[in-house]
């Protein structure tokens, strides 16, 4: 079991982890060796995310989400499996805690009639000031 929140802990089985080889320097070792992490999650389908964090979830996940609702993180920042397993779990788990916060309701407001009398001032201002901007008439 990973904790994520005080609310929310995935379970072990809904994680798919497969390592494959990593690409970038590291000499032979590269070619011998899968040291990198491929961790798939299935978003939609979780039985430990509720409904609201599943779909902020997905939403986050941008380029990282399949047309499935699958996530997958890649891992290959480190030499060994072992960190690279620990970065890709650190990886999702900053991710749905990110998904877990609720933004505040935002409640529309009406200006109040002083600050609409400021700016219909401020605007007549501005344009009292342009208009002397232009060329004379005949007149003056």
């Amino acid at each position: 079991m990973i904790p994520i929140t005080d609310a929310i802990s995935l379970q072990d089985d809904e994680l798919d982890i497969t390592f494959i080889r990593a690409s970038g320097p590291g000499g032979q070792n590269v070619n011998k060796v899968s040291s990198a992490v491929q961790l798939r999650f299935d978003a939609r389908r979780s039985r430990s995310l509720p409904n609201s964090v599943s779909i902020r979830l997905q939403a986050l996940a941008g380029s990282r989400l399949t047309l499935e609702g699958i996530i997958v993180i890649t891992a290959d920042r480190f030499r060994t499996q072992a960190l690279n397993r620990a970065d890709a779990i650190e990886r999702l788990s900053d991710l749905i805690r990110k998904a877990a916060y609720r933004p505040p309701v935002r409640h529309a407001t009406k200006p109040t009639k002083a600050s609409k009398v400021r700016r219909v001032d401020s605007k007549v201002r501005r344009g009292d000031l342009k208009s002397t901007r232009s060329r004379p008439t005949s007149s003056e």
